[in-house]
């Protein structure tokens, strides 16, 4: 339960985890599970897109990136593995794959969708002065959202 400027108590919305499959985004759950308390609701969603898939698979099972069934296939399995992860890690957690362009719109409408107090987003740091802060998905998420995302750095 949340308590806001008045008396009124809400309940805390899920977590949502951004998962593309990379070490990174795994890191991000793991972080996550040491700054929140923990069991707590969570929701691992891969974004994906045909042709530009945006996540790196999990599994060995190869696909044909411009047939949207295998991709959205694929996903579903990558949001999974992540789900597995976020469980592992003491969350309450299911797992979703949702097919939208450009990737941070997909972060935001399940957040948006889901209710959520709070994204978790990895960051690959890119160049410039922005690209130092965070990388490129993590800055649309935090532009864009009106929930609260926690940016986790690659580690050293």
């Amino acid at each position: 339960m949340a308590v806001t400027g008045s008396d009124e108590v809400r309940p805390v919305g899920p977590v949502i985890f951004a998962y593309d499959g990379s070490d990174l985004a795994g890191y991000a759950i793991e972080q996550a599970a040491t700054q929140l308390a923990v069991p707590r609701a969570a929701v691992v969603v891969c974004v994906w897109q045909p042709a530009d898939v945006g996540f790196t698979p999990v599994t060995e099972r190869h696909f044909d990136a411009d047939k949207a069934v295998d991709v959205g296939k694929a996903a579903e399995e990558t949001a999974a593995y992540g789900a597995s992860l976020a469980e592992r890690a003491g969350f309450q957690v299911r797992s979703v794959a949702v097919k939208s362009a450009p990737t941070w719109k997909g972060i935001v409408q399940t957040a948006d969708d889901e209710g959520a107090s709070l994204i978790v987003v990895g960051s690959h740091r890119h160049s410039g002065l922005v690209g130092h802060l965070v990388g490129n998905v993590a800055a649309a998420v935090v532009s864009h959202s009106t929930t609260s995302v926690l940016i986790v750095h690659q580690p050293h």
